[in-house]
């Protein structure tokens, strides 16, 4: 068996490199999060017009499952259903996904419906990743994924340093120093 000091300076090694795309992404996209100035997004808006068949949002049940397939093959549609609202003259189909967004208003009387799609650029879709704003419960699990990462990163890195007595002293001070300074920022100038 290894003794604590290899299997630690393996793990961080390894769990460092496997994790790096991910941390990467995170780490720049957090930044632009917190700079919306540097770079402008770009908003395109397009609006279209159908029809689907009538019987399917006449009556107390409303095919559901034929309208949503229906906008996303005439139209393209992408994003997961995020709403579906049904009244008496009306149905409102609203789909969403990073950086996009589609809402279908549907008359029930005729089946017309008018549709307006809305893509907000490459910045917008990082930023929402970034988030984890409608991407769905499996980039969802790789945000966890990565926190976790991220935790068994700083832990063996923190029992790295507690091991190298060369450098523990001035290793531990710059992380306390870190730690404190941080928690100055919040309480003086976080509103």
């Amino acid at each position: 068996m290894r003794r604590p000091s290899s299997l630690s300076r393996w793990l961080h090694t390894y769990l460092s490199m496997a994790s790096f795309a991910i941390l990467f992404f995170f780490a720049v996209t957090g930044l632009k999060l917190n700079h919306t100035e540097w770079i402008a997004g770009l908003q395109r808006t397009a609006q279209a017009k159908g029809c689907v068949r009538p019987e399917w949002v006449r009556g107390a049940q409303v095919a559901k499952l034929e309208v949503v397939e229906h906008l996303r093959n005439t139209h393209e549609v992408r994003g997961a259903l995020s709403d579906f609202r049904i009244d008496e003259t009306q149905c409102w189909v609203s789909f969403k996904g990073p950086g996009y967004s589609a809402d279908a208003f549907i008359d029930r009387g005729t089946g017309r419906y008018d549709l307006m799609e809305t893509r907000n650029g490459f910045v917008a879709v990082i930023n929402d990743l970034h988030k984890g704003r409608d991407s769905g419960r499996r980039w969802s699990l790789l945000i966890d994924v990565s926190a976790v990462l991220m935790t068994l990163v700083s832990l063996t890195g923190i029992f790295l340093i507690l091991l190298l007595k060369r450098y523990r002293a001035t290793g531990l001070a710059a992380a306390a120093l870190g730690t404190l300074a941080s928690l100055l920022v919040y309480v003086y100038w976080v509103p």
